[in-house]
């Protein structure tokens, strides 16, 4: 078997803009967040993520529930895609 990737460290900041540079728009935005929001045509559905802004890096947990099917539906393989496209 194949070992996974660990999923890179990243800011709620730097999560944000990586998302609005894929097509999410940020729909609303408080001091302690932002929520962020795509149509996503393969489930007929808007996708709405709700990311905290923090200038730390984000858990891993939040993280993974940031890309989970309920949130955004990213998954872990699109967002690592998505992360090295952009670096």
């Amino acid at each position: 078997m194949g070992q996974r990737q660990e999923l890179p460290a990243i800011t709620g900041l730097e999560l944000i803009k990586l998302l609005r540079r894929n097509g999410w728009v940020e729909e609303r935005s408080s001091r302690h967040g932002a929520a962020l929001k795509k149509y996503d045509v393969a489930s007929n559905r808007t996708r709405w993520a709700i990311i905290p802004r923090r200038k730390k890096s984000l858990p891993p947990s939040v993280l993974g529930r940031i890309l989970s099917k309920k949130q955004s539906g990213i998954g872990r393989d699109g967002f690592l895609n998505m992360y090295y496209s952009s670096k």
